[in-house]
Formats: structure tokens, C-alpha cells, sequence
């Protein structure tokens, strides 16, 4: 007996995940070939006014693509994300040892992420050896102004948008900060390549972050390395900021950067 793989779905999950299912189910058959909507409706076993709807509105976020004669395709939207995809995987690969070795030599939980929709998205983890728990986890997304991640990432951007983000964070519930003291201490991070963690996005919890550059130059990604405030004092966060910023640097030059000609 053949089962309906619609029918299923929607006993095991809530209508809008249900609706999220036959939206993939929709990009999967469009993505063998293009098909008029009696075709894609057929393919997928709905009537064709949910298929209309469905595909109408993927259609609207780019998500698929209509031709008159030739019916649905897969949309640019999915060549975006798909670029995207491949380069937080190539981004994992690169850095994996690199972090392992960050971690082992300093004994704390290192990070990796990227800033995404105004977040920094967490691609990797290393744990630490000390018996301390930091509730981070792969796939997390973090306010950018409280985290050493999320100010690494932004260090390229202009203070307008430092503000923006701040401003919207505070509001979401991050840890409050004198505003005045928060830009001064990001225009400090920029001079020095890197961003400090006070405590400020998780109680007893302070880290030292970096970015990562890619071959033009631009950041695309960040580490950090994270610790209980007891391991983490103001000097030993200075102390610890060249081996961050080393690693950072050394899995930017694996991705294609090149420092800076200074002259002579």
C-alpha cells in the first residue's frame, strides 16, 4: 500500500508546518524539470488551486521562477541561498582545525559564525576542557552588540549601523549598556582588529573575538574564544587577543586574504 506522504505530514505536524512541507515538495519536483501547474499538481497529488496558491507565493519570494509556456523552475532566490550555503560549508572546512587547535592550546570553548539577517549565526563549536557550561549552541542566533562574535562581524560597518543594531538588541532584551560606553569601546575594537565579550551577552561569561577576511578583504565570518569571567580577567583577555586574532588571520589567509602592503 502506497502512502501519501501529504496525508502523513499533516498528521504528524501542524497545519503550517504542513504547508512548509508541500511548499519543499513543490521545489523538489520543480527542481528535476519545469512543469505547468496541472503537471506540478499532479506531481505532488494537490488540487490545483492549493499548487496555485503554493507556487504563487514561492514565486513572489523568488523562491520559483514562471514562464508562460514553459511553467514553474526553480528561482534565483535558491541560487543565492545556495551560494551561501556553500560558502559557510567551505568556511566549516577551512576553519575546523584551526579552531580544534585554539581550543586545545587555550583550554576555553571556541566559536565560529557569520552575521546573518542581522544576527551572528553560529556554524561551529569547539568545547573546552574547564568544567564550565556556555549554553551556545550550532545553528544559535545571537544579538550582534552583546556578543565578541556578533562585534567582530560588524567591525567593517559604519556606526549608523552599529547604533541600529544596538538599539533594536536593547529593545529585544540584551543586557543593558550605557550607549556612550558601548560606541567608545567599538571604536577601540576596530583600532584593534578585534572585540572583547563582557559579560555582556551571558552572566559570568566574557570572550575575545576576531573576524575572518576573505579574498577581497571583506569579513565574512568570525571566532571567538569564550570562558567563565574566573578564567577570563581584563589581562588575560588582552594576553589572549593575539592568539585569537592569529587564528583568525590564519584561516583568512587560507580563504584567499592577503594582509595589507604597508610602505615603506
Amino acid at each position: 500500500m502506497t502512502e501519501n506522504k501529504n496525508e502523513e505530514s499533516g498528521s504528524s505536524v501542524g497545519a503550517g508546518s504542513q504547508t512548509l512541507m508541500r511548499g519543499l515538495d513543490i521545489l523538489e519536483a520543480v527542481s528535476e524539470e519545469g512543469l505547468a501547474l496541472a503537471e506540478l499538481s499532479e506531481r505532488i497529488g494537490l488540487a490545483k488551486s492549493t499548487t496555485y496558491r503554493l507556487a504563487t507565493a514561492l514565486a513572489d519570494r523568488g523562491y520559483l521562477a514562471y514562464t508562460p509556456r514553459a511553467g514553474y523552475r526553480l528561482g534565483a532566490k535558491l541560487l543565492q541561498l545556495g551560494a551561501m550555503a556553500q560558502a559557510q560549508i567551505d568556511l566549516i572546512q577551512v576553519a575546523r582545525d584551526h579552531l580544534e587547535r585554539l581550543s586545545s592550546s587555550t583550554g576555553d570553548t571556541v566559536h565560529m559564525g557569520v552575521l546573518v539577517d542581522d544576527q551572528a549565526l553560529y556554524l561551529d563549536k569547539v568545547p573546552g576542557r574547564r568544567r564550565i557550561t556556555i549554553s551556545s549552541r550550532v545553528g544559535d542566533r545571537q544579538p550582534l552588540s552583546s556578543t565578541g562574535l556578533g562585534k567582530a562581524l560588524m567591525l567593517d560597518h559604519p556606526p549608523a549601523y552599529w547604533a541600529e543594531r544596538f538599539d533594536a538588541d536593547q529593545k529585544s532584551g540584551s543586557h543593558p549598556v550605557d550607549p556612550a560606553l558601548w560606541r567608545e569601546r567599538m571604536a577601540g575594537y576596530v583600532e584593534a582588529g578585534r572585540a572583547f565579550d563582557l559579560e555582556e551577552n551571558e552572566d559570568q561569561i566574557r570572550c575575545v573575538a576576531a573576524p575572518i577576511r576573505d579574498v577581497a578583504g571583506k569579513i565574512v565570518g568570525a571566532i571567538s574564544v569564550s570562558s567563565a569571567a574566573q578564567y577570563m580577567d581584563d589581562q588575560r583577555m588582552v594576553d589572549l587577543a593575539t592568539e585569537v586574532v592569529d587564528t583568525a588571520k590564519a584561516i583568512s589567509t587560507e580563504l584567499g586574504w592577503s594582509p595589507p602592503k604597508t610602505r615603506g
